[in-house]
């Protein structure tokens, strides 16, 4: 009976050690290459428009909600980047904008069915983009930016250059004019 017992725990520990070589493998091999590494970052958002911003993605990460013409204020996690820039790298930015964010009207008090049938009203207006964005070169990667921009444009950066600052690549206004009319490009 201890014969046996013995041969089992001999056997669990050859088991034992064989599963811990085959992990310390994986984990080797996984560190080997660069090529798919991916550096996790925050994700923020700036709005220079007129309309609220009321949920936006960037490559899937979500980023803050950006009444109008704000931002920088927040920042979400997580988004991903590659740590060195490539020619062609970009970013798909998907949004929910409320053009009518800044109405004067009064609302029913939160929670009433008045409420909700005002909202659904409301939401009525609110309009789903998708964009699909270059991301220029970067020297050192850094936070996702995404900006929004009059006629549903979108830029997106990904460098460690703060907006504002004079190599940023996209210091726009943020109260830009926007044209009664927008053109397509």
């Amino acid at each position: 009976m201890f014969g046996t017992l013995i041969r089992s725990v001999a056997h669990m520990r050859s088991i034992s050690s064989i599963g811990f070589l085959v992990l310390c493998l994986l984990v080797l091999s996984s560190c080997s290459s660069n090529k798919s590494r991916m550096l996790s970052t925050s994700v923020t958002g700036y709005n220079h428009t007129s309309a609220a911003i009321n949920r936006f993605t960037v490559n899937g990460a979500v980023g803050p909600n950006l009444g109008p013409r704000i931002g920088g204020g927040s920042e979400v996690c997580c988004g991903m980047i590659p740590p060195v820039w490539k020619p062609g790298l970009r970013a798909i930015v998907e949004w929910e904008k409320d053009p009518k964010s800044n109405f004067p009207e009064k609302w029913p008090p939160l929670g009433t069915d008045e409420f909700r049938a005002k909202l659904k009203k409301h939401a009525a207006n609110y309009s789903h983009h998708v964009a699909n964005v270059e991301i220029p070169k970067y020297d050192v990667a850094g936070s996702l930016k995404v900006h929004f921009l009059p006629c549903d444009q979108v830029r997106v950066s990904a460098d460690n250059i703060k907006f504002g600052e004079p190599d940023y690549p996209y210091n726009y206004p943020m109260n830009m004019e926007e044209p009664k009319v927008c053109t397509s490009l």
